[in-house]
């Protein structure tokens, strides 16, 4: 096999395991499905439960037995000198000996185990550390729906964005003919400067409304990588059409669904937050109880006026201690009392915020119920609209090239038109957007 030949292979399947890794071609599902592993922040989301799990363990640990060595070397570069009276020594009353202690090099080690017996902080903290995990997973939860909606908004300005700017290219293509024929028959005496000048206006406003909606483009692709978790610069093919998507996103079943507040997320983070205040007020009040921890050291010590601790003959003494520890709280000069009211405090703020989030909640899914039965209702309204513009441009096209309408007239029922095709666009859009807003306040993540 030649060496180009090799080049050629090895540029193959470094392509095709590029594709592989990086697909450029999505469905709204496949879109939503790879920014909830892709996007940046639902990964963060992922790490925060990951670290809440790691911390789970770190709390249980630290009333597990707990095993710490310690090595201590001492040299003294100048012994201290203590003074006795030198009639121990049977000197003279009232005269003092000078006398060292102790050798001037020494080496210990000892090793501690210790262990806590009852500590009421302890368990409320194993308490909170699963409310705290319960906390982080109904934050990957609200994030993955965040992340949800953020993608079907952003796949739908791309495709309202590709759709108007095929709808405006047509428009553009139909006037350039008209005034195209215009301007042959102005020339031939058959027409007016003004019906030749109404056509140039519209032209000119559409190709505005084009190099606007083509930029529009650019940034809607641009954005909708952002929240998929692609580079900004990808190219990326959609492979859902806008009004098919409508379609699909219209579901009357989901307006009849029973209202349960309970389900809702933001509802789980107050109730969260409620239990949160909770377990603080029982730790102000553990604060009260007593602490009974247990221990036992073991360890060597070895003393030398020269370093000979790593010969053999250096001789080693042996030591152990065993100990109980209760520390029990008496005064505090009304400080745990304040710590505590403090705290019963804020459960009675969490307490009431539970209930106005539920409030909120059952307004805010009624709302968003009637929104998404008007969009629907939007719709068919529209789409009603454009079929009747489109019916009085037609006419209109052909009475002013028979003589009976004017250019004023043609141009205003083009511009009729133009309005009503930009509004049967944004009503699919809307369609599609407050169903993911009636999914989301519904806590429904999957189609």
């Amino acid at each position: 096999m030649t060496h180009k030949s090799i080049l050629i292979l090895i540029y193959l399947f470094s392509a095709f395991a590029f594709s592989q890794e990086n697909p450029t071609s999505f469905s709204l599902q496949q879109a939503i499905d790879y920014a909830l592993e892709n996007n940046r922040i639902a990964k963060n989301a992922v790490r925060d439960v990951e670290a809440a799990q790691k911390q789970k363990w770190e709390t249980i640990s630290t009333g597990l037995p707990q095993l710490n060595a310690s090595v201590d070397y001492s040299n003294f570069l100048k012994q201290q000198v203590s003074l006795i009276p030198a009639e121990f020594f049977g000197g003279n009353p009232g005269d003092f000996a000078e006398v060292v202690f102790g050798t001037k090099q020494s080496v210990t080690g000892f090793a501690t185990l210790s262990q806590k017996i009852f500590d009421g902080s302890y368990i409320v903290g194993l308490q909170s550390v699963k409310v705290y995990l319960e906390i982080t997973k109904n934050a990957k939860t609200k994030t993955d729906l965040e992340v949800r909606k953020a993608v079907i908004n952003a796949y739908g300005n791309v495709l309202i964005a590709e759709q108007s700017s095929l709808i405006l290219e047509s428009n553009k293509a139909i006037l350039e003919k008209n005034l195209f024929e215009l301007t042959k028959m102005y020339e031939n005496g058959l027409g007016e400067e003004e019906s030749v000048e109404q056509i140039q206006i519209s032209l000119s406003s559409i190709n505005s409304d084009l190099n606007k909606i083509l930029r529009l483009k650019t940034i809607a692709y641009q954005m909708l990588n952002i929240t998929m978790g692609l580079d900004v610069h990808t190219n990326i093919i959609l492979t859902e059409n806008l009004e098919t998507l409508t379609l699909q996103n219209m579901s009357l079943e989901l307006i009849e669904t029973e209202t349960n507040v309970e389900n809702n997320i933001d509802y789980m983070i107050a109730e969260n937050d409620k239990k949160s205040k909770e377990l603080l007020l029982r730790l102000e009040k553990s604060k009260a109880l007593p602490t009974l921890d247990a221990f036992i050291n073991g360890g060597y010590s070895a003393f030398n006026d020269d370093f000979t601790f790593g010969k053999s003959s250096q001789k080693w003494f042996g030591s152990s201690l065993f100990g109980v520890n209760m520390s029990i709280p008496i005064f505090s000069s009304l400080g745990r009392t304040a710590s505590t009211q403090r705290a019963q405090i804020n459960l009675s703020k969490a307490e009431d915020d539970l209930i106005e989030t539920e409030q909120k909640l059952l307004l805010e899914i009624a709302a968003a119920k009637s929104d998404y039965q008007f969009t629907i209702e939007d719709y068919s309204n529209k789409k009603q609209n454009l079929k009747l513009a489109e019916r009085i441009e037609l006419k209109n096209e052909t009475k002013f090239f028979e003589g009976i309408a004017s250019s004023f007239d043609l141009r205003q029922a083009q511009s009729q038109l133009y309005q009503a095709q930009q509004d049967y666009l944004q009503a699919m859009l809307d369609v599609i957007n407050k169903k993911a807003e009636l999914e989301t306040v519904l806590n429904k993540i999957n189609n």
